[in-house]
């Protein structure tokens, strides 16, 4: 029975952590079990890229020691079972261990401690039923659970989605006079955002600051409590409130982190451009390092705003307070240059980067591709294309889209066959958006029979076509004048699952009103109501301009515009006067082009002149009261009650 207790005699028995008294010096014996297990993974080249991770707990190594321990004489205290457990606490070992050492009949007495961590871990694997069982044997053994009892608890709570159990547990944790700490409190804010209930985040956080909960500065918010509480309010729009507590924050001698920063300047980015870019400044100007996430953020919404000087002028700001930009920021600032058409300065932006030695990647090249193709200069775009190709950096569907564009806006059918042919090189699949670009170009380019043929052989394959595509093929047979094969490909839609939309009509209205095939137009502008298709501007201008007395067509066509709450547009409302005007029964036309004034935007004194042109020439007596009709929409906000 005595040698069941005795460690054999071997060197390890003779270790320096051995006291006097036999009892190991635990702390000493893991911490060189940590290093050596650090040791082995610094040696890896995998954990050379994953710096950032927790070196993981050898746990053959935990469970050799927790052997050796009970083998002990005497017993090692509770504190270093405890130690050995917390160790592997966020894994199933420590519940192993546990029960191991219930079932050693050996003298070993869990305290408190003991049980917070088996309770917590209990809680880390999604199991708060059986936390729930260890706080009953806290209670049992006569403890009182603590506050780390019950944080642990809430926590396991939040992450079953128990949201009202987690509250009602943490007014439980007051009324038994258990007082919450900072962590307990973090715990309740984070799960509450998390669960999406962030008004009762942000009043469970103004009960505690007033002081209703009773709780005093047991449990003051720290600045993670506050970051969560910004970053969360503002991505819900409520940057008001986060730019409240953010005051608050620094009122309270909090410092602002890098996330409470960056979480405001995002949401006040959209509302306050300026007050966005002062609190980067206030940021950089205390010390904290901006994320780059920040800065591509404050870049983008300023190069999308046409503010392409300041969003350069900022990319300068970061580079001499000699921040690290990385291939996005570049491509941030590249795009907008591109957006704006200034594809010189972009190309000038790249080169700069390399020379910086930040390594172009395949997002860069497209932006300058579709920068140089956007400005038709095509030839300089396959010249990047090649420059990247000679770099090894494989292209993606981004990359082709863009050359097929290209080389269709030169009208190169040869060449986009083999920009399309070369595509499986690089295992790259075209996408929707590749086969509407190519069939699209062929039409424009008058190959329309190529793309009816390379149409029909997609849909044999059976590839999965949009409304898109069908409609790009539609218009380039509606253009040529084949209304026949057009028809066929637009009755064959629905047998396909595919709705027409208001641009199927409109381009078939507008192809059987060219070649003057009238009833066909008007059958398919009653089937487009019919199916709760609601025509625009195009399609009642293709209307509008098949005859030229129409006069009765153009009154029906208002009152539908005005049903389907459709504002004309200038060409539609000129054409309105050159055909209204040359009818002479302009009268019962009045009360129509009145209403439609009502319904029309009330800050469009443009389109009110033109409908006050109609009325001019079809009644010059009336002419006035039409003027001073919409003056008074115009005066009463569009409010003619």
């Amino acid at each position: 029975m005595s040698f069941r207790r005795t460690p054999h005699r071997h060197s390890f028995t003779q270790s320096k952590h051995v006291s006097n008294s036999g009892i190991i010096k635990l702390s000493s014996l893991l911490q060189q079990s940590i290093n050596k297990q650090k040791q082995k993974q610094k040696q890896n080249p995998l954990f050379q890229s994953q710096s950032h991770s927790l070196p993981s707990i050898n746990h053959k190594s935990v469970t050799h020691h927790f052997d050796y321990m009970i083998l002990l004489q005497p017993l090692p205290p509770i504190s270093s079972f405890n130690q050995l457990l917390n160790s592997v606490s966020k894994s199933k070992l420590a519940i192993v261990l546990y029960r191991k050492m219930n079932n050693t009949h050996l003298p070993i007495c869990p305290n408190l401690v003991t049980f917070n961590i088996v309770l917590n871990c209990y809680c880390d694997l999604n199991e708060v039923g059986f936390a729930l069982g260890i706080k009953g044997l806290i209670l049992k053994k006569g403890f009182i659970p603590n506050s780390v009892t019950y944080t642990s608890l809430i926590k396991g709570l939040f992450k079953r989605n128990e949201v009202i159990e987690a509250v009602r547990l943490f007014k439980r944790m007051i009324l038994d006079g258990v007082k919450p700490h900072g962590m307990t409190y973090g715990t309740l804010i984070n799960g509450l955002c998390k669960a999406g209930k962030i008004d009762t985040a942000v009043r469970f956080h103004e009960d505690v600051m007033s002081g209703k909960l009773g709780l005093g500065f047991v449990c003051k918010p720290n600045v993670v409590c506050y970051s969560m509480l910004i970053d969360n309010l503002c991505r819900v729009g409520c940057v008001s409130k986060a730019r409240e507590l953010f005051m608050e924050m620094k009122s309270r001698r909090i410092s602002p982190d890098v996330v409470a920063f960056t979480s405001l300047i995002r949401g006040l980015a959209v509302l306050d451009l300026q007050e966005a870019k002062c609190l980067f400044v206030e940021m950089v100007g205390e010390g904290i390092r901006p994320s780059v996430g920040t800065f591509n953020l404050l870049v983008n919404v300023l190069c999308k705003e046409g503010r392409f000087n300041e969003a350069s002028g900022l990319f300068e700001l970061m580079i001499q307070k000699g921040e690290q930009v990385d291939s996005l920021s570049y491509n941030t600032l590249m795009h907008g240059y591109c957006l704006d058409g200034k594809i010189d300065e972009a190309k000038e932006l790249y080169i700069s980067m390399v020379a910086k030695g930040v390594e172009p990647d395949v997002q860069i090249y497209n932006v300058l591709i579709n920068g140089y193709i956007k400005v038709r200069r095509v030839e300089e775009a396959i010249r990047i294309f090649k420059q990247m190709i000679h770099r090894t950096i494989k292209p993606n569907i981004v990359t082709y889209n863009a050359l097929l564009t290209g080389v269709l806006q030169k009208g190169d059918v040869l060449a986009a066959q083999k920009v399309f042919d070369e595509m499986p090189v690089y295992g790259i699949k075209p996408s929707y958006c590749t086969y509407n670009i190519l069939l699209s170009g062929l039409c424009r380019n008058n190959h329309v029979w190529q793309a009816l043929e390379l149409l029909q052989t997609l849909e044999n394959n059976g590839v999965d076509l949009g409304i898109k595509v069908y409609n790009s093929v539609i218009d380039g047979l509606c253009k040529s004048g084949q209304m026949g094969n057009a028809w066929d490909v637009y009755t064959k839609l629905l047998s396909k699952g595919l709705k027409p939309s208001v641009v199927t009509y409109t381009i078939m209205i507008h192809g059987f009103c060219k070649v003057g095939q009238l009833e066909k137009a008007d059958s398919l502008f009653f089937e487009m109501i019919e199916n709760g298709c609601a025509p625009n501007m195009v399609t009642f201008n293709a209307f509008m301009r098949k005859d030229s007395n129409v006069a009765p067509k153009v009154i029906e066509l208002l009152k539908n515009m005005v049903e389907n709450k459709v504002t004309p547009d200038a060409s539609t409302v000129s054409l309105m006067v050159d055909l209204l005007s040359k009818d002479e029964k302009y009268k019962k036309y009045l009360d129509i082009l009145l209403t439609f004034v009502e319904v029309a935007h009330p800050t469009d004194l443009f389109v009110g002149h033109l409908i006050a042109e109609i009325a001019s020439k079809c009644c010059p007596l009336k002419s006035y009261s039409i003027w001073v009709k919409i003056f008074e929409i115009l005066l009463c906000g569009g409010d003619t009650s």
